[in-house]
């Protein structure tokens, strides 16, 4: 099982710490296990958190058995690292395990150096003091996360949800990471000038708002040669007032929603069914292959076909795991 330890320092925000422990420790898989095992470390046995302590129940060690170590924010991001937490991370960097900070937990990562040369993220009000103190980092305040790869960042609050659901994507699929966001009351994805975004099988719909049946209408109808009259004139404005309306109660426009909608069904489509990207295409609603294999590999990164393969090969892994005897060697 996928091993996800928290790192807890002295004056660890709460919310940072316990974002990732509450959307991890809740993911199950669609046999109905659980995705991961989290463990909560810390350099010494109590932390203090502001208004509470807690005691951590694991040390320093269980970083090198962690897959992913995510690091929380502290309210002072200023404050050297303890004794051995550089060493243990940049330990469990060199073995390939991923590495998450949360807001201003990118000052604990920038002080290992691991940063260096990459692109990163933070709360923007702390953005200024990351990139002064950290000249060696491409600091942009303007994104929500930002994946290079082992080393992911967040925005504060809020964005570390996003970031914790573009991790579960990343590993098990967008339909496993759905379920994660509904159980954290969570879209999947949010507007906020972010290069990535996550993607899932059902884009979505701001519950409650005049919106939400225009969006069900386009989620059902994304296969169609929809054009902005076409969506205008089925919500009954004009495309001016469209546009405005979803700028301001989703945070894109009537096309962008639309053209991401497609690439997650695609999505879904490639991690469930072989069909062939001829027919994927079809029923994504994009007008030819070719403009789906264009898009997809702008959107997602990699290419339908290489999508498919990670997934699904990932998920036949899981499941040959899950039927393997027990004691049994993989």
């Amino acid at each position: 099982m996928h091993t996800v330890a928290v790192l807890a320092l002295d004056q660890v925000i709460p919310f940072d710490l316990s974002s990732p422990i509450e959307v991890f420790s809740r993911t199950r898989l669609p046999d109905g296990r659980p995705a991961y095992r989290v463990r909560i470390c810390a350099p010494q046995e109590e932390v203090d958190a502001g208004v509470f302590r807690i005691r951590a129940p694991y040390g320093l060690e269980a970083l090198a058995e962690a897959d992913t170590i995510i690091l929380p924010g502290t309210a002072d991001p200023t404050l050297p690292l303890p004794e051995g937490v550089k060493e243990a991370l940049c330990a469990a960097a060199a073995n390939g395990t991923r590495i998450a900070s949360v807001c201003a937990g990118a000052f604990v990562l920038a002080a290992t150096g691991l940063l260096d040369g990459r692109r990163a993220t933070t709360h923007w009000v702390a953005a200024p003091l990351l990139a002064e103190r950290h000249p060696e980092v491409t600091v942009d305040p303007d994104v929500l996360y930002v994946d290079e790869g082992q080393f992911l960042t967040s925005a504060g609050a809020a964005a570390a949800l996003d970031l914790c659901l573009h991790m579960i994507r990343k590993d098990h699929g967008s339909a496993v990471a759905a379920d994660a966001a509904r159980l954290s009351v969570m879209p999947l994805e949010r507007e906020g000038g972010q290069a990535q975004f996550i993607v899932h099988p059902r884009p979505p719909a701001p519950a409650g708002t005049p919106l939400e049946p225009l969006l069900r209408w386009l989620e059902e109808n994304a296969d169609r040669d929809l054009t902005l009259d076409d969506i205008a004139a089925h919500a009954g404005m004009s495309a001016r007032t469209l546009n405005r309306r979803f700028r301001e109660q989703a945070g894109t426009t009537p096309l962008q929603w639309l053209h991401r909608a497609r690439v997650r069904r695609a999505q879904y489509l490639l991690e469930t069914t072989s069909y062939p990207v001829e027919r994927i295409a079809t029923q994504a609603g994009f007008g030819s292959p070719t403009a789906f294999r264009d898009r997809f590999k702008r959107v997602v990164g990699t290419s339908p076909y290489a999508y498919r393969r990670a997934f699904q090969g990932a998920r036949a892994s899981s499941g040959a795991a899950a039927r393997r005897p027990a004691g049994a060697k993989p």
